[in-house]
């Protein structure tokens, strides 16, 4: 084991070496590239916008030269979620924050070397617009969610269970997926702590309240808050209704008749003891679940300005938003008495686990998206160009956003259909006239980037949380490749494929 691990080492040492010489003369390009973006900024700041305008260009700078191998790190840290636990389950428990770290510096390392300094921006940009914030609304979520307990007698029945589901489901437009599944899954798993058979339905509430119950609004997941940044309207998104309603009325019929078949199965039998009334305790953590989403609309609703944090602008707006959700969290711990999440079964284990794995994928998808924001000019150039109609649209950005951050492969391929029917148009235009004469497209993308998130543990932030919570209350959950092959591609890829045929065929 430890000569196959030093021999792959000395190879992502070697493949480092070789970038960092064969993009000697890119590396200039870029600099030079960067020097320009920030001396049209400086001079002329009433043209330039936002300063993130410049950070976009030397994004898609560095993802005209990087090459498809650039992506072998993510590659890796995918490899190790999914192979790790199959075959070095106690290793990996005890070691898979090293395991993240490693595959960080495989990228890093070598991406200095060769990129030098805009390497150096481009790394700090990720982890300081996007997983700080990542991690802040996770942390909140999670915080503020395990401070509400459903204390009584709930029997995890097949039609309890699926009135479970459908209410996380409906929530999850309004609160966020992430919000809705930090809410309902503890209820949810002690409504089936003597159920024999679990990892379906912990499946299944991924599938639906953890992802596809976000399509309505552009709260319900980040892609589509993206959207309305950029001049998507906040209820436009309610043209997906018919096609949630049909995936999730599709999968819901599914989950009851598997339900019902493993509840006759175990020979479950009515509960005949003593019921304990339903009660609502910790209800007040409710205030701090909406100042969380009051937050987060508010920094997409407003323009503070921005400021420099080690030379990456940040909104103002955005800098406020995650003080108010520290704010919340903290409110939270101090007002929630402990025998609240006590009888939560709280603990930390699963949001430390998200935040050292979810450190290495952002630092190792630097590559890849960087990639993919260079649309035609970068190495993913034919993959680009063979995207024309609304079906490709939507099987593209969902399957990248099964692996990827789904809000930049949101917005790359929102900016594709954008150039391919208004080049030249200003965003804000084109936007309009996308919405008004080719609205399916926008559909097909919204659609792919919320769906598709369920097809893997990475595809959506409280996925992983969601396994993670579940495993700790000993419900024993799949591999990374056992949700996909057996859960996933067998009950999602087959509703997908009814979607293309009924709505973009």
């Amino acid at each position: 084991m430890k000569k196959v691990l030093f021999l792959i080492v000395l190879c992502l040492l070697f493949l480092g070496v070789r970038m960092a010489v064969a993009t000697e003369h890119p590396t200039e390009a870029v600099s030079t590239a960067h020097e320009e973006v920030t001396h049209n900024v400086s001079a002329h700041p009433e043209e330039a916008g936002h300063v993130e305008k410049g950070e976009h260009e030397e994004h898609e700078e560095i993802g005209e030269f990087l090459p498809l191998w650039s992506c072998i790190p993510f590659a890796g840290i995918l490899l190790s979620i999914a192979l790790f636990p199959l075959f070095a389950p106690r290793f990996w428990h005890h070691h898979y924050g090293k395991v993240a770290a490693f595959w960080a510096l495989v990228l890093a390392i070598p991406f200095l070397m060769a990129y030098k300094g805009a390497a150096l921006h481009a790394i700090l940009h990720i982890y300081i617009t996007d997983y700080i914030p990542f991690i802040i609304l996770l942390w909140a979520l999670f915080t503020v969610a395990g401070g509400i307990y459903l204390r009584g007698t709930l029997i995890g029945t097949p039609l309890t269970n699926t009135a479970m589901i459908a209410i996380g489901t409906g929530l999850a437009s309004w609160m966020g997926t992430t919000g809705a599944a930090m809410l309902m899954i503890r209820p949810f798993l002690r409504a089936n702590k003597n159920r024999k058979y679990r990892t379906f339905m912990v499946c299944f509430f991924i599938f639906l309240v953890a992802n596809i119950g976000g399509a309505l609004t552009p709260l319900g997941d980040p892609p589509l808050f993206l959207g309305f940044l950029h001049g998507v309207p906040f209820f436009w998104t309610f043209k997906i209704l018919p096609h949630m309603l049909f995936v999730v009325g599709c999968l819901l019929v599914i989950y009851f008749l598997l339900d019902l078949y493993y509840y006759k199965k175990e020979g479950v039998q009515p509960y005949t003891g003593e019921k304990e009334p339903l009660k609502l305790e910790g209800w007040y953590n409710f205030f701090f679940l909406g100042g969380i989403v009051g937050a987060v609309l508010m920094s997409g609703l407003v323009d503070w300005g921005t400021v420099k944090i080690f030379g990456i602008p940040r909104s103002v707006q955005d800098l406020v938003r995650d003080g108010i959700l520290i704010l919340m969290g903290i409110l939270s711990l101090s007002v929630t008495p402990a025998r609240v999440r006590e009888g939560n079964e709280f603990s930390w284990a699963p949001i430390e686990e998200v935040a050292y794995l979810f450190a290495g994928i952002f630092m190792t998808m630097i590559p890849c998206l960087a990639i993919l924001m260079a649309g035609e000019k970068g190495a993913a150039a034919p993959l680009i160009r063979a995207v024309k109609e609304p079906a490709h649209f939507f099987w593209i950005t969902g399957t990248l956003s099964s692996f990827l951050d789904n809000a930049p492969t949101y917005l790359t391929f929102f900016s594709t259909a954008l150039g391919k029917f208004y080049p030249g148009l200003s965003e804000a235009v084109a936007v309009k006239k996308l919405i008004a004469e080719h609205p399916v497209f926008l559909e097909a993308i919204s659609a792919g980037a919320v769906f598709f998130g369920a097809n893997t543990y990475i595809g959506n932030a409280p996925n992983f949380m969601v396994r993670s919570i579940a495993e700790e209350t000993g419900t024993p959950m799949p591999s990374f490749l056992g949700y996909m092959f057996k859960y996933s591609c067998v009950f999602l890829i087959p509703m997908f494929v009814l979607v293309t045929l009924i709505f973009y065929h």
